[in-house]
């Protein structure tokens, strides 16, 4: 008998206290051990549609769903008594009579017993983005028969309604249709398949091999699109590619998840090979060491060819091994010395701000050390023209950056990447894949390195969003030999962000976003599979009036049922931290500030700045100080005199700014002093 596990049955566990878990867990294995053990107590659920339906007894108030089939047995769900015969009476699982695919469809008569939804309220001369779609087209794409007749005469408001009451294939389809694009057709299959096996199917149901990977199911139930992997991110996962691929995506649309998956695809795939997951921050790489250990808690064989670390730990670490102990000169260093030798030149032309800019942006980051190569390059993403003059002004004090690093024996990031370069020209690079996430922030010399890896047609993984891009300016991949065109796969379906939150923090970016080599990542085609509440921006006319209102609102959406543990407050830097505290202290909710060292989030509300966002995901996020002059930074701004630095400068700004909006699940507040942050005009249009 086939047993599985829905993904409704992972998120109704998650609502239960420990202790009630617990016991949830103990009746599962035994169901799976001996189905037919009396001591389970299965009972078919009485007055319900499918007469397949059983519960079993967890405890005096708890009880398990399952659907039982000769063929199959499928745990559904689980909960206090009435809630979950209440569940069972009001669904049916089927085979789609079109894809073959199995659903769990919401009997539509027995809702309209529930609550009348808004969809029915609407004037006549209303539009119905569907209403011309037939009935075939519509099955076609995984839709249930039964709810034809309401898709066809619903507005644009109760089509977003009526997507939450759907399967996850068939909302997505109609929410595609209704903004005018034609979603690529599912899978079809005949009566004899496995409907539990069909690609649909299989992003909602679990097949359990045995009892190590139940084990693994039960104790890890983190985002259930992390197991439940949908088609299109099947697909990029499971790929054979013919160079470097990437993934992409807007926030939320699984682009981490797809990575991991990639990793141990590739694991599993290349018994002999080691592969390297790798990010750019500590708080990221310790969170990805988490969903790794759960990928793999039933194959910890394959755990051992898996290196989950940071790029420039790893680096450094193939630095050591290679040439010995490496010091890297701090940035506080290296900005005084450059003071120091702008004011030896006598023709003191240069701000300190220009040089270091060009430093990083030109000589340091593309490897130019010689002045007939500096004196020919092109200074890409730097506007400010200038002339041979300038340019042999500025190669001296280059020069002379580079005479103090040799003698005080030290290295900069960026060389220590390209010595590396050098040493693998001719020798062997020690992993054989490497998986990038958030890989829009990688660097030249660090994509460089990459470059190098030659040994695997398909060694290079990126996974990452343009318009999340905070630390690096935007460069040509192609130039370094890092070819992605044909090979770069976008994401469309959001599983993390409400379609609230969503349509209002794509308001901070353009519709269309473009890189360096001409790839366009399409942002109008992004869906959110759920909705809630509308985000609220709210200005005040002092900090205290700023303080009083987040405090008063994290009161009632605590009262609303969001534990502490699942809210965070973002500012734009650490000079805004302190008003945080005072909200959060006025509140009287504990809380921990987010240093990016903590290796897991504790039990408590987070307090962080924008940088230390990413990655993470809660219920509710509050975006605080969000005042004119604090974001777009002011101290940034006016740090620059060049046309091309300004324009990345405000990118980063919106783009930070969306980064924190955008790890909010269901609650957003943005907060600021009047008259607010420019960027906030555009989300209120």
């Amino acid at each position: 008998m086939q047993f599985l596990l829905a993904d409704t049955f992972t998120d109704s566990l998650s609502k239960l206290t420990n202790e009630e878990q617990k016991a949830v867990k103990t009746t599962v294995f035994d169901l799976q051990v001996d189905p037919a053990n009396p001591g389970i107590q299965l009972h078919r659920v009485e007055r319900v549609k499918d007469k397949r339906f059983w519960s079993a007894r967890v405890s005096r108030d708890i009880r398990l769903i399952v659907h039982k089939t000769k063929a199959s047995m499928l745990v559904c769900f689980v909960g206090h008594h009435d809630i979950a015969y209440d569940w069972a009476s009001r669904r049916k699982l089927e085979r789609h009579p079109k894809t073959g695919a199995a659903q769990m469809v919401l009997i539509r008569e027995r809702i309209e017993e529930v609550f009348v939804p808004k969809y029915v309220e609407q004037k006549a001369d209303t539009p119905k983005p569907l209403a011309d779609i037939t009935d075939d087209k519509l099955l076609t794409y995984g839709i249930p028969a039964e709810w034809l007749a309401d898709i066809k005469t619903a507005t644009e408001d109760g089509l977003l309604e009526l997507a939450e009451l759907l399967p996850s294939e068939a909302a997505e389809a109609l929410l595609n249709l209704a903004i005018g694009i034609e979603p690529p057709l599912p899978v079809q299959t005949g009566e004899d398949d496995n409907p539990f096996e069909h690609p649909d199917a299989m992003r909602r149901f679990r097949t359990m091999e045995n009892v190590e990977e139940l084990k693994q199911a039960l104790e890890f139930p983190w985002e259930k699109w992390s197991i439940y992997l949908h088609p299109a991110q099947r697909e990029v996962v499971t790929n054979v590619y013919s160079g470097p691929a990437r993934v992409s995506g807007s926030a939320g649309t699984g682009k981490t998840i797809v990575a991991l998956h990639r990793a141990v695809h590739l694991a599993k795939t290349n018994p002999d090979d080691r592969i390297l997951v790798t990010t750019f921050s500590d708080a990221l790489s310790n969170t990805l060491k988490l969903k790794i250990r759960a990928l793999l808690e039933h194959q910890p064989r394959l755990g051992e060819r898996i290196e989950v670390n940071t790029l420039d730990n790893y680096v450094e670490h193939l630095y050591k091994l290679r040439f010995g102990k490496v010091a890297i000169i701090g940035q506080d260093t290296l900005i005084e010395q450059f003071n120091q030798l702008i004011k030896k030149q006598s023709d003191n032309q240069f701000s300190t701000e220009f040089v270091l800019a060009e430093w990083e942006r030109v000589v340091n980051a593309w490897h130019i050390n010689t002045w007939e190569e500096y004196k020919e390059v092109k200074r890409l993403g730097r506007r400010t023209r200038l002339s041979e003059t300038h340019r042999a002004a500025l190669w001296e004090i280059f020069e002379r950056m580079r005479e103090y690093l040799a003698q005080q024996n030290v290295v900069t990031t960026s060389q220590m990447y390209h010595k590396l370069y050098d040493y693998y020209e001719s020798n062997p690079f020690p992993i054989d894949f490497v998986v990038v996430d958030e890989a829009q922030d990688i660097s030249v010399a660090q994509l460089r390195l990459l470059s190098r890896l030659s040994g695997k047609t398909d060694g290079l993984f990126f996974a990452g969003d343009i318009g999340q891009r905070i630390f690096q300016q935007p460069f040509s991949w192609a130039s370094l030999g890092v070819e992605i065109r044909g090979r770069s796969k976008n994401l469309s379906i959001n599983y993390r962000t409400s379609h609230q939150i969503r349509f209002k923090a794509d308001k901070l970016l353009a519709p269309q976003l473009h890189d360096d080599d001409g790839i366009v990542e399409n942002r109008r085609s992004t869906i959110s599979v759920f909705n809630g509440p509308q985000p609220n921006i709210f200005l005040a006319d002092s900090e205290e009036t700023e303080s009083d209102y987040v405090a008063k609102w994290l009161g009632e959406i605590i009262a609303d049922s969001v534990e502490e543990h699942e809210i965070a407050v973002f500012v734009r830097s650490d000079s805004e931290l302190n008003r945080a505290r005072i909200t959060i202290e006025k509140a009287g909710l504990n809380y921990t500030i987010l240093d990016g060292s903590i290796k897991k989030l504790p039990a408590t509300l987070i307090i962080g700045t924008m940088h230390l966002a990413k990655g993470m995901e809660f219920r509710a996020v509050v975006v605080m100080a969000c005042d004119d002059e604090v974001i777009p930074s002011v101290k940034r701004i006016e740090e620059t005199d060049d046309l091309a630095e300004l324009e990345h400068i405000y990118d980063m700004e919106r783009h930070l700014l969306y980064v924190a909006c955008t790890r909010a699940r269901d609650h957003l507040l943005i907060t600021g002093i009047k008259p607010g942050s420019e960027f906030l005009a555009d989300m209120q249009n």
